[in-house]
């Protein structure tokens, strides 16, 4: 691959070894006026992001331009785990690959060796006809899943010795997912020392507050902190049922993980959930779960839950919902109103023990003070 096509597809493995080689210290990427613009770039890639669409360069003017795009991308990626927020690392994971798929796309019939280059990026296996591209089928499923289309089923594509054959553009699009995925996965980086929050700390601030504006664009629902505590019936007799090694039944499978996906709760630690079921398959199971993370499947309502026999009884609260989330998200606002209450009674003990203490101090003067 040329330096231009690392550019362009940054979070490749040949790119991360590219900028390896050329042995920049993320000091200076992060502090260093020559990588004003790189750091620049990678904000850009992130609030467009927010947008739906991250740019990529129809060409590149100088090798300075190349550096400052492939840099960009691991600046950007610190940027996102400082914010920190689910929704933005789903968007954001999302928009790279779509991104990435426009490109792509329109190299599929020019350079279809780049295409299955990339794929070998991602364990996949496949060949090129000159027409066509046929990719084994485990590789087709693993990224074809989450596709909501149904001519992505397996069933309606021609399957011969163990490969699926498919258009050049599609298996652009199977990349997408293949991109989309590694993105989404290896996000947030974890335990981001102080000092280099410090030094992104403008462009995370800026990060933030556009955030905050598109919050409801991007679907999303400030839970918070995922707290168990406050779950409806429903869902805490799901998860009691997991923890004693029940089998759920499909329906309740899918209601638990897809509320506990929309409630803001990482797909790997919704597989480990799973994880002493007797029937526990790690590998279908996360296929199951990131279908359904993909999609952004809604957990069913209790109309629908009580249709399925998975309503287990209701409380005060559900008698005043009539969704598993509306219940979490009053349970979530009561939560906060108690905890500002207890701040600002907290508040006013410590300003009257100041007070006091000041009338105590006052009234020890000596007169001739």
């Amino acid at each position: 691959m040329s330096p231009e096509d690392l550019a362009l597809f940054p979070f490749l493995n040949a790119s991360s070894r590219y900028v390896e080689e050329l042995d920049f210290s993320l000091t200076s990427l992060l502090t260093e006026r020559a990588f004003h613009d790189a750091r620049r770039r990678g904000f850009s890639r992130v609030a467009e992001a927010m947008d739906g669409e991250i740019s990529k360069p129809a060409s590149f003017g100088s090798d300075r331009e190349i550096l400052n795009e492939l840099l960009s991308y691991p600046y950007a990626r610190i940027l996102v785990s400082c914010v920190g927020e689910s929704a933005l690392i789903r968007k954001y994971a999302l928009s790279e690959a779509k991104a990435a798929y426009e490109v792509l796309r329109k190299m599929a019939d020019k350079n279809p060796e780049f295409l299955l280059e990339a794929g070998e990026d991602f364990d996949i296996t496949a060949n090129d006809d000159g027409v066509r591209i046929h990719i084994y089928f485990s590789d087709y499923i693993r990224y074809s899943l989450s596709l909501k289309d149904i001519s992505w089923k397996l069933v309606n594509r021609r399957l011969e010795n163990g490969f699926v054959t498919i258009h050049r553009d599609e298996f652009a699009r199977l990349l997408q997912e293949a991109i989309r995925k590694k993105i989404e996965h290896s996000l947030p980086i974890p335990n981001i020392p102080d000092e280099i929050q410090e030094q992104c700390a403008s462009y995370v601030a800026d990060l933030k507050q556009q955030y905050e504006l598109k919050r409801k664009d991007m679907g999303e629902t400030d839970f918070g902190e995922v707290d168990f505590n406050i779950f409806p019936p429903c869902i805490n007799k799901a998860i009691t049922d997991v923890k004693s090694g029940v089998n759920l039944a499909h329906s309740m499978r899918f209601a638990l993980v897809s509320f506990l996906l929309n409630i803001g709760m990482k797909a790997d630690d919704v597989v480990q959930l799973f994880n002493i079921s007797p029937d526990f398959s790690e590998e279908k199971t996360r296929y199951q779960v990131e279908h359904i993370a993909g999609n952004e499947y809604k957990t069913p309502a209790c109309a629908t839950m009580i249709t399925y026999g998975n309503c287990v009884g209701k409380d005060k609260t559900c008698e005043k919902i009539n969704h598993p989330l509306g219940y979490y998200q009053r349970k979530v606002f009561f939560k906060r109103k108690d905890e500002e209450a207890l701040a600002g009674l907290s508040r006013t003990e410590a300003d009257q023990t100041e007070a006091g203490q000041s009338v105590s101090d006052e009234n020890s003067k000596p007169d001739n003070v």
